[in-house]
């Protein structure tokens, strides 16, 4: 079974930061795309970043210049580190990877279970 478990994510004072981190973990073979999106109470999940197997990133733009998306391959793990964090920030922040698991044919998507980030002073 593939796991995705995020970690990282708490109370900040807006201007503060955060560093979320999210680990793939069980039966895979390889990784493409990694990813975070975030969704705000009332409002639709949206793309926050994600970056390839190959290092090419791309961010929203409402996060330009403020979060940075990296990645650790040898860990299956995936990174964001955010800066200059605005009330708008507020959210719950999930993970994904694009991933081929052991023995299957096709790559599949996978979900990590979502970590709460509040900017509040």
């Amino acid at each position: 079974q593939v796991q995705l478990v995020e970690s990282g994510g708490g109370l900040v004072q807006p201007g503060g930061s955060l560093r979320l981190s999210c680990a793939a973990s069980g039966s895979i073979f390889s990784i493409n795309a990694m990813g975070w999106y975030r969704q705000a109470p009332g409002k639709q999940r949206e793309l926050v970043a994600f970056i390839t197997s190959g290092g090419s990133t791309s961010y929203a733009d409402s996060v330009l210049a403020r979060f940075t998306i990296s990645r650790f391959n040898a860990k299956n793990t995936v990174y964001l580190q955010m800066n200059s964090l605005k009330p708008e920030d507020t959210a719950v922040y999930y993970c994904n990877a694009d991933l081929l698991e052991g023995g299957s044919r096709y790559a599949s998507r996978y979900w990590g279970q979502g970590t709460q980030v509040t900017v509040s002073s």
